[in-house]
């Protein structure tokens, strides 16, 4: 018995599932939560043994929160993947460890190890860790994309690492996926302008509540002139991603567009009367 059920979110990925199932047959526990895929998905999945729960997608907070409230686990302990990621042996037997001696920790950060055009970007990443690791019951998730993980309770860290291949389906769907994202993240801007009072530095360097300082330190940065350019030196100079080679040039240069793409939205979104 593994003591660890998995969770794995899924939306067309018949290339990249059998990969992350590979790596997951230590677990008796296994669920595909799918987002209503119209490819070879849930055969996969089938094939695998897995359980699958379908949901209409609608934000990544939501999705996720409902999927840890409504899909029946069979163990106290989840590990949250998607399909473009892999386990490594030193990971599984590292999270088997925690979970017996986890103690007060309702939760676990995981190394992750991005790779691009066969290259581990090991600098030019923003945060090599993640919350993967977790009892449902403690966890809530917030923000429309890129959610920020809510734990109530002590979060502990593993050293060992899973590998993430967010390239494996080509440069082409990189763009597609993040021409979403960059939507969700200028409504989520212009949600979060409404629901808070005007911009101020002050408040974003010493407002007691954490969350309005939160909320004023992320819109100095939304409002930094060249805020792509800053990006891709915080990446390609502050953490040294020169360090990675051409895929660390590459990467800073990718997320510089990113960001571009999600100030030009929050631009178009303001300008409408």
């Amino acid at each position: 018995m593994s003591g660890i059920s998995i969770l794995i979110l899924t939306k067309n990925e018949q290339q990249d599932l059998p990969g992350c199932l590979d790596t997951m047959t230590w677990s008796d526990d296994v669920h595909v939560f799918d987002s209503m895929s119209t490819d070879r998905t849930l055969e996969v999945a089938e094939r695998y043994g897995a359980r699958v729960t379908q949901r209409v997608y609608d934000n990544e907070s939501t999705h996720k929160n409902w999927g840890l409230a409504h899909i029946p686990f069979r163990h106290e302990w989840v590990y949250q993947s998607d399909a473009d990621e892999r386990l490594t042996p030193e990971l599984i037997a590292a999270m088997q460890h925690a979970v017996r001696h986890a103690g007060d920790c309702v939760a676990f950060r995981v190394q992750r190890r991005d790779y691009l055009f066969g290259t581990w970007l090991k600098h030019v990443t923003p945060s090599p860790f993640n919350i993967r690791l977790f009892k449902p019951a403690s966890i809530r998730y917030e923000r429309l994309t890129n959610p920020v993980t809510q734990v109530d309770g002590p979060v502990g860290e593993l050293k060992e690492h899973f590998n993430h291949l967010p390239f494996s389906k080509g440069i082409g769907f990189w763009f597609e996926k993040h021409n979403w994202y960059s939507t969700l993240e200028a409504r989520q801007i212009m949600a979060n302008r409404q629901d808070q009072p005007g911009f101020s530095v002050v408040s974003a360097l010493t407002a007691r509540d954490p969350n309005v300082r939160r909320f004023h330190q992320k819109e100095l940065y939304y409002r930094l002139p060249f805020r792509p350019l800053v990006m891709f030196l915080l990446l390609y100079v502050g953490k040294r991603g020169f360090l990675d080679g051409r895929s660390g040039f590459i990467y800073a240069v990718l997320r510089a567009i990113y960001e571009h793409m999600i100030a030009l939205k929050v631009r178009e979104y303001s300008d409408k009367p």
